[in-house]
């Protein structure tokens, strides 16, 4: 517990974070990397090259100080990273490192600004917050490899199969090497995979959602490549796993973990809207819905570009075909002339909240929705406009965490 004195120093420097907080984590991660470089192999670099890393860690520091007198407002949130730290490997041996370096990048950053007073303040705050990442984790780490099927940190899988979905979405069918049984997952979660990519000096993880229902003898993730397009390079693992990897080689996965997941208890209508590759996790909770909730109604949105890149088009409408409670809608902001004559998609150009609510029975449903940011945004703001609960809102980013808000400005 920290006591009132060091409350009201965390709480004097919300200001100072609002305005040098990325500027402290940027900071913060060069000097962790140059004194340990072995925890590149954990982290993100195309995060890290855009920023968003330092972005989203500073926003949780900001929110650790804003709620530092009642830090179980933010527990939702600590949940949500350590099931990304427990899926990358993150040990409670690497807090005091990550603590070290925080504390001299505000010393960095403020100067004279940061006295000893403030330094020992964060330090005691610091030693809180870690201390409940490392015990929330460590429950997860044993509920992981002790569940049937589970296992600790990273497990070798075959590829069984590689299944071009679309144009830029490729699915890969995964078995464990060993035989042994797997892991069950939630719909929604996703998997870790660990790469070593010829010619680069560390390991990559990435977090992949997994896009097929529980109980099969396989997991599947739907990837899409990242070319480089409008400044931003490529994606090193997205190329890697479609130019390189083949029917037969092996991945390495951890568990599956993550928080973004299907309320099965709730027997309302369910509306799982999906932009881009952020369908994977919708089509896993169909699939689910399908099977063992026949009963609910189901509303499917996906918005893509045109057919050529819309992935799994055929599986799902095979869903629709022998469910009739569920209802499908496709959505396409730029289809081409084959697309036109079939005629085979229900909107042309961007979601808007008229045709949300023509296609969605009524705003008194469970909303899931996942893809680009911009996407989420639109989305988000829509439902809310329409009055559907924040309770009701549940979404997923792809990449560090952040909140729909917070990623508007």
């Amino acid at each position: 517990m920290l006591n009132e004195t060091t409350i009201q120093i965390i709480k004097s420097t919300v200001p100072v974070l609002e305005v040098h907080g990325t500027a402290i984590t940027k900071r913060f991660y060069q000097m962790m990397f140059s004194s340990h470089p072995e925890l590149l192999n954990i982290f993100n670099h195309a995060n890290q090259k855009q920023g968003r890393q330092q972005t989203a860690l500073a926003n949780a520091v900001y929110a650790a100080a804003v709620n530092i007198d009642k830090l179980e407002a933010i527990l939702p949130a600590v949940k949500q990273i350590a099931h990304k730290h427990r899926s990358l490997g993150v040990k409670a041996e690497h807090y005091p490192i990550v603590g070290q370096h925080l504390l001299a990048a505000i010393k960095d950053v403020l100067g004279d600004a940061a006295t000893e007073e403030i330094l020992q303040a964060w330090a005691d705050a610091y030693g809180v917050i870690a201390d409940a990442f490392i015990g929330i984790e460590a429950e997860m780490y044993v509920q992981s490899e002790q569940q049937e099927g589970g296992w600790a940190d990273f497990r070798a899988f075959r590829v069984e199969r590689k299944v071009k979905e679309s144009d830029v979405i490729t699915s890969f069918y995964l078995v464990p090497e060993d035989g042994r049984a797997l892991a069950a997952f939630e719909p929604g979660q996703y998997v870790s995979v660990q790469v070593d990519i010829p010619g680069e000096s560390n390991t990559h993880i990435r977090q992949y959602s997994l896009s097929a229902a529980s109980g099969l003898p396989y997991y599947r993730i739907s990837v899409k490549r990242e070319d480089a397009a409008d400044g931003r390079p490529a994606g090193k693992v997205s190329l890697y796993l479609h130019e390189q990897v083949q029917e037969g080689g092996i991945l390495r996965l951890s568990a599956p973990a993550g928080s973004f997941t299907l309320d099965r208890e709730d027997k309302r209508p369910v509306v799982l809207i999906g932009g881009g590759v952020g369908l994977t996790p919708m089509v896993s909770m169909l699939h689910t819905l399908a099977q063992t909730d026949p009963d609910r109604q189901v509303t499917f949105i996906h918005a893509a570009q045109n057919g050529k890149v819309h992935a799994l088009r055929r599986e799902v409408e095979e869903l629709a075909r022998a469910n009739p409670q569920l209802s499908v809608h496709w959505c396409y902001t730029r289809p081409d002339g084959a697309d036109r004559e079939r005629g085979d998609y229900d909107r042309e150009g961007y979601i808007d909240l008229p045709w949300l609510q023509s296609a969605i029975p009524a705003a008194d449903a469970s909303f899931y929705f996942c893809g680009p940011v911009p996407f989420m945004k639109a989305v988000n703001r829509m439902l809310k406009t329409w009055g559907a609960a924040d309770a009701d809102l549940h979404y997923e980013f792809f990449g560090p965490a952040a909140q729909l808000e917070q990623a508007a400005e």
